[in-house]
């Protein structure tokens, strides 16, 4: 690459669906000749360009925000109605933004069209939240102390949030980011992934068009960009969803400040003898493979019961072996690509390392370009990589348990606690081993990959820090802050 250029304005962007090398930063939509390619997944091909955003840009971008967002009155009323209406574009848009997230992305079109259904969704509920904002009285009375005072709290926004996102769920991922901050009233600067950013320029669009002013939001990609703002002392919240070793580096930049990071999830099945093997062995496959295991809630740990096991074993390697993968625009397609050749290689270096290390395959384990197809595993060693850190990939293990104690423990056994699923007909059962299970949501008769976007979601441990979900998302994108009246002594 030559020496970077500044993004200059191009005004006859905002017209345009996915704007072409396109920023949105100063209210106005941005382009320049320094751009970075958005290729397709499965062919290589280069879908279009965006604007790679550097240094410069995020201090424009934040300085423009600081300045401006504070000066603009923007109501609740009118930021609930923006996402309503915002939700209403995207359902209507539907078509063009599933073909959006197919073409950058790993997802098939099946998949594409239901990320936009979750989209639309999210931002409904955003805008439905707004209730989260009210405050309430203190009771000064409740104290000696406080006699003679009277109060009250309201929700403020916090301030200038960079948010950043990965492009396992381009569209999505950036509504949850954006709804539950913006109903907040904050100001937020998008960072989404190099690799999938069409999808979040598609939807800023959206935002805009549909009532968001420019004095709180703006949009940019690229690397350097994203170090500097999260190094940036004027960005109040940076809320990031990604890996550990980079959340690690940014807990290490800027000043002291709120965090909320979402880092996946390493998640566990248990089965027990009582469960129906064919729902237990559909729910494996369904939560390991969709969106070609790329999925921080995927099942990657399946534990079932001794009496259970074979069976619900051989309806998986069935199941799996059966899968189509291919183009992701069929909507026949089962598993599309990952969104890398590399990464696809770095899978298949894990499972071969863990066979070496006595692991067994039972079926998948293949490459071809960046499709991987489905693999079992069975007989993992507990130490190996594959078994105790994410795999990111169409990888699932399985294991037989002859003792509900062992089988906890092997689940609780990963640095992360996310999700995990458990399968019984015994409530009490059911109930106990939710309550052991150290993760952030347990579902019962269902595998890890479950969630609606009203629950509070997050996790234990490096799972995370804070939880997103539209209700949890605006309590911490809000802090309480307090009126108090000290009234006058009575004669």
């Amino acid at each position: 690459m030559t020496s970077m250029t500044a993004c200059e304005p191009h005004s006859d962007l905002s017209e345009v669906f996915v704007p072409p090398g396109a920023a949105y930063l100063e209210g106005h939509w941005t382009s320049g000749p320094w751009t970075l390619d958005v290729t397709d997944p499965e062919t290589g091909r280069v879908v279009d360009v965006v604007c790679e955003a550097g240094a410069a840009e995020a201090d424009r971008a934040v300085t423009y925000l600081a300045r401006e967002y504070p000066r603009s009155s923007w109501p609740l009323w009118a930021r609930r109605e923006a996402l309503a209406t915002a939700a209403r574009l995207v359902v209507e848009r539907a078509p063009e933004l599933a073909e959006v997230i197919a073409s950058e992305s790993s997802k098939t079109i099946r998949e594409a069209r239901s990320e936009v259904r979750r989209a639309a969704e999210t931002l409904r509920l955003s805008g439905e939240a707004a209730s989260t904002l009210e405050g309430r009285t203190v009771p000064f009375d409740n104290s000696e102390r406080g006699a003679g005072w009277v109060g009250w709290f309201t929700r403020e926004p916090v301030g200038i949030v960079a948010a950043i996102t990965p492009y396992n769920d381009p569209l999505n991922l950036v509504a949850h980011k954006l709804g539950p901050a913006l109903l907040a009233g904050n100001a937020v600067v998008l960072k989404p992934s190099e690799l999938t950013p069409l999808s979040a320029f598609a939807l800023a669009g959206i935002l805009l068009e549909a009532g968001v002013p420019g004095s709180h939001l703006a949009v940019l990609t690229g690397l350097e960009a994203a170090r500097a703002l999260v190094a940036d002392d004027r960005v109040d919240v940076v809320s990031f969803t990604g890996g550990r070793r980079t959340a690690d580096k940014i807990a290490g930049q800027g000043r002291a400040r709120k965090l909320l990071m979402e880092l996946g999830g390493n998640n566990a099945l248990i089965a027990f003898a009582d469960a129906d093997p064919a729902e237990v062995a559909a729910a494996i496959v369904d939560g390991a493979f969709g969106v070609a295991g790329q999925n921080c809630l995927s099942v990657q740990r399946a534990l079932i019961a001794e009496p259970l096991y074979d069976e619900v074993l051989d309806r998986v390697v069935a199941l799996a072996s059966a899968l189509r993968v291919g183009t992701k625009s069929d909507p026949a397609t089962d598993l599309g690509p990952m969104i890398t050749e590399e990464a696809a290689v770095e899978v298949i270096h894990r499972v071969a390392a863990a066979v070496k290390d006595g692991a067994v395959l039972r079926t998948g384990g293949s490459r071809e370009g960046a499709f991987v197809t489905p693999t079992v595993l069975i007989d993992m060693p507990h130490d190996s990589d594959l078994w105790r850190h994410e795999v990111f990939g169409p990888v699932v293990m399985m294991e037989p348990w002859d003792d509900v104690t062992s089988a906890i423990e092997a689940a609780n056994d990963a640095d992360t606690g996310l999700q995990a699923g458990v399968f019984t007909q015994d409530i009490d059962q059911a109930l106990d081993v939710a309550e052991r299970l150290r993760v952030g949501a347990v579902l019962i008769n269902s595998s890890s990959d479950f969630r609606i976007d009203a629950m509070p979601f997050g996790g234990f441990k490096s799972s995370g820090v804070g939880r997103e979900g539209v209700t949890s998302a605006v309590e911490s994108f809000s802090e309480p802050k307090v009126v108090a009246i000290r009234r006058a002594a009575r004669a």
